[in-house]
């Protein structure tokens, strides 16, 4: 063989070679880039449901926070409501008749005092002089004072053991401690 046919034969095997070489390398190329585009698609589609995730758990959040809010909104109205509920039978007690309020007194006086018991009534009570001729306090040898107490309404018993407040005002929130939640549902019937 010549010369020239050994470097033709030489070049052709590296240039089929280098063929081989380039085909391979592209093909290692195309595949590292399917695999590239793969996970980013993976890596997209991941990101993508964490973040749709995350939106999910804001938008959660923010309608928890509403319900919570309108909730607290809701329940600063109905206590508004009951506020206006005590305060008008706090104003029906104050504006009671004459004969009313001389019964309440003398159920109050008969269930509340003890004998000796100084009774001090609110600077608006109007019928102090007639509670004082009933019979329950000449009974218990009760003493009017002749001072007035810092009440809303009605009278506070002051004893040798223990004072009582029996005011309108005491009453009521003894009242609603007691009755507060199933008068609201009276008031707030739902459904």
């Amino acid at each position: 063989m010549s010369k020239e046919a050994i470097v033709e034969r030489i070049l052709s095997d590296a240039r089929a070679e280098a063929e081989r070489i380039v085909k391979q390398a592209e093909a290692q190329a195309a595949e590292r880039t399917a695999e590239a585009e793969k996970r980013a698609q993976v890596s997209s589609l991941a990101n993508e449901m964490e973040v749709r995730a995350k939106v999910k758990d804001i938008l959660d959040g923010k309608a928890a926070s509403a319900r919570l809010d309108s909730s607290k909104a809701l329940l600063a109205e109905k206590r508004r409501v009951i506020d206006g509920v005590y305060a008008l039978a706090l104003e029906r007690l104050r504006g009671l008749d004459r004969a009313g309020a001389l019964r309440l007194a003398d159920v109050l006086l008969t269930r509340y005092a003890e004998e000796g018991d100084e009774v001090a009534f609110a600077p608006d009570y109007k019928y102090a002089a007639d509670v004082a001729k009933l019979p329950v306090v000449k009974d218990k040898k009760l003493k009017v004072s002749p001072t007035q107490a810092k009440i809303e309404g009605g009278f506070v018993l002051r004893g040798k053991v223990a004072d009582k407040d029996i005011s309108y005002g005491a009453l009521l929130a003894a009242d609603r401690e007691c009755h507060q939640a199933e008068l609201a549902a009276k008031i707030f019937k739902t459904g």
